[in-house]
């Protein structure tokens, strides 16, 4: 008698209920927590004065850790005739610090000047910066990493494409370099 209420239970019309609700929380926590990363950029345009071409982030990011090119990159940096292993140097380097102590100076006077020569080289398409947009890129590659990197803006810029000046990342990195060492 009591599997058969069980199973009168199961096919009333408040369980059917509870479980499609369960169902579509479930699928909805799945999309949330695939996607968390789904504002970030997904397509670099590098640009070497009048030569452009299109990488996703995740070739970017393998060559910049590894320093293994896929065909296509490779191809780009030979064409702008850019040293791979100074673009590599350039996009890892860090500016290390606490990052308590990161966020509080792209908070203070000296956060605007960090963002301005950063989104020298890292900007949205068209060349317009977004400062707020590169300052929550810089603050996410702070609370993902505790450090700063071109790479870390690229990869956490909130847009799906983000330029990357070629021609300028070498003479930003040495800046940032400088700075990291007053630090």
């Amino acid at each position: 008698m009591q599997i058969s209420q069980l199973f009168d239970q199961l096919n009333s019309k408040k369980f059917t209920k509870l479980l499609t609700q369960t169902v579509a929380l479930g699928l909805g926590a799945i999309v949330l927590f695939s996607s968390a990363n789904a504002n970030a950029a997904e397509q670099v345009v590098l640009k070497y004065g009048t030569f452009q071409g299109q990488i996703s982030v995740q070739e970017l990011t393998q060559f910049t850790e590894t320093g293994k090119t896929t065909p296509t990159l490779r191809a780009y940096l030979q064409a702008a005739q850019q040293d791979p292993a100074l673009a590599r140097k350039a996009l890892k380097a860090p500016i290390k610090a606490d990052a308590a102590f990161l966020n509080s100076l792209l908070s203070s006077w000296a956060g605007p000047v960090l963002v301005s020569q950063i989104g020298e080289v890292v900007h949205p398409p068209g060349g317009q910066l977004n400062q707020e947009a590169l300052r929550s890129a810089l603050s996410a590659s702070i609370q993902q990493k505790g450090e700063v990197t071109l790479l870390g803006a690229i990869q956490n810029y909130p847009n799906t494409s983000v330029e990357l000046e070629g021609d300028r990342l070498i003479g930003v990195y040495e800046r940032l370099s400088n700075l990291a060492e007053l630090l």
